[in-house]
C-alpha cells in the first residue's frame, strides 16, 4: 500500500477523506513502544527500513519483524546475534538466513534486478563475512552482484586474472582486512567508482581495523570512497544508489 494508491481509493468513492487520511498517516511509522517502524521510508530514500539487530532483545527484533509483515513490507536484518537464529526460523520459517554474513531476509515485493552489475571483491578469504553482508544487501535492493573473492595483494596475479569481472562492472566494492591495500589497486586499473570497506581481521598492528581504515582514506587512486569499519550494509546502499543510475 502506498499514498498512491490510496488516492485512487478516495477518487473512486472507496473509501472516505477521513479513511484516507488515516490510512495516510498509518504509512508513515508505527509506534511500538520500544521502536518506531519507519514504512515511508522506501518511498523518500529508495530503501526500505533494515533491522539492524544488534544490541536489540529477541523480543524486539520478532516483534518489528511482524510489524512489517504485516504491512507488506520487504525485511533484511543484519548483525544478528548466534543465538537469536533458532528463534527466528521457527517465528518466520520464510525467512532466508546466511549465518556467515549474519542476516535474514524476505522479499514480499521483488525488485526488478539491474542489468548492470556490482562486483564485490576482497583481499582474503576471512574477509567474506563483510562481503557476503554486501552482497547480500546489494541483491536484497535489486542489483545484479558478481563476487570475486580471496584475490589480495599477496598474490596480485589472482586479481590480475580476473580484469574482465571488474572492468565489467559499473561500480566496485572492495573489502580489506590488514592493510587495506586492495583498494587503491582495484582503483588504478578501472574507471568505474570504488567503494572500499576495510574490516577487522588482521594482527595486532591492524588496531581492528583501523589501519585498514586508515590506509584506504590515504588512496592515492581516484574514485575510491570510504565506508566505516566492517559496513558491508553501508557500501553496498551507497553502491546500489550508483548503480541505478
Amino acid at each position: 500500500m502506498n499514498i498512491k494508491d490510496i488516492l485512487q481509493r478516495l477518487e473512486a468513492g472507496k473509501i472516505t477523506r477521513d479513511q484516507a487520511e488515516q490510512e495516510i498517516k498509518a504509512l508513515s511509522y508505527q509506534d511500538l513502544g520500544y521502536a518506531k517502524v519507519d514504512f515511508h521510508r522506501r518511498e523518500r530514500t529508495g530503501f526500505s527500513e533494515v533491522i539492524f539487530c544488534e544490541g536489540k532483545s529477541i523480543d524486539h527484533i520478532t516483534g518489528i519483524i511482524s510489524a512489517m509483515l504485516k504491512k507488506g513490507e520487504n525485511i533484511l536484518g543484519t548483525r544478528v546475534k548466534e543465538d537469536h537464529w533458532s528463534v527466528l526460523q521457527d517465528q518466520f520459517p520464510g525467512l532466508n538466513i546466511n549465518k556467515q554474513a549474519r542476516v535474514f531476509w524476505q522479499h514480499n515485493n521483488q525488485p526488478p534486478i539491474t542489468e548492470s552489475a556490482i562486483a564485490i571483491v576482497t583481499a582474503g578469504t576471512s574477509d567474506i563475512p563483510v562481503a557476503e553482508e554486501a552482497a547480500i544487501t546489494a541483491e536484497f535492493f535489486g542489483n545484479r552482484v558478481e563476487r570475486l573473492y580471496d584475490v589480495g595483494v599477496a598474490g596480485i596475479h589472482r586479481l590480475m586474472d580476473n580484469m574482465e569481472v571488474l572492468r565489467s562492472a559499473k561500480v566496485l566494492i572492495v573489502v580489506a582486512g590488514m592493510e587495506g591495500a586492495l583498494p587503491s589497486v582495484v582503483g588504478g586499473v578501472v574507471d568505474a567508482p570504488v567503494i572500499a570497506v576495510p574490516t577487522s581481521i588482521g594482527y595486532g598492528a591492524s588496531f581492528n581495523g583501523i589501519a585498514a581504515l586508515l590506509g584506504m582514506l590515504n588512496s592515492c587512486a581516484i574514485g575510491v570512497s570510504v565506508v566505516n569499519i566492517d559496513n558491508g550494509f553501508g557500501a553496498a546502499c551507497q553502491a546500489s544508489m550508483i548503480n541505478k543510475i
